[in-house]
């Protein structure tokens, strides 16, 4: 990342000194060499805003946030998986799917898909 990027990241008001934006930079660097794929962008992009979140709020409040959306995220995973499961033992059970169909659609393995069925 070149600094006039990270300055078009930060915007205008990110409240960093000079010397902050610096060790951003560095630390974007560090970011860019762990995740150097076109596909890791979001990952790039999630670790550099906790590098900067980390120069402007309290380490206790950052990580008590991320704790928090990852606990959602969990939950959200968890709830969308209970969800897949009644859909896919309704439809395979009435014919109207079959398990490695329904695995594609659902984005599952289809191995998850038998043992929703009481069959693994």
């Amino acid at each position: 990342m070149q600094r006039y990027e990270l300055d078009a990241w930060l915007g205008t008001d990110h409240g960093l000194t000079d010397e902050q934006i610096d060790e951003l930079l560095t630390t974007a660097g560090d970011i860019e060499e762990q995740y150097p794929s076109e596909d890791d962008r979001d990952d790039r992009d999630a670790a550099l805003t906790a590098a900067y979140r980390l120069m402007v709020e309290t380490p206790e409040d950052l990580v008590a946030d991320l704790a928090a959306e990852r606990a959602a995220a969990k939950a959200a995973e968890r709830k969308a998986l209970v969800a897949l499961r009644q859909v896919a033992v309704t439809r395979i059970s009435n014919g109207d799917a079959t398990e490695a169909g329904f695995a594609q659609q659902a984005g599952v393995v289809r191995m998850a898909v038998r043992k929703w069925l009481g069959k693994r």
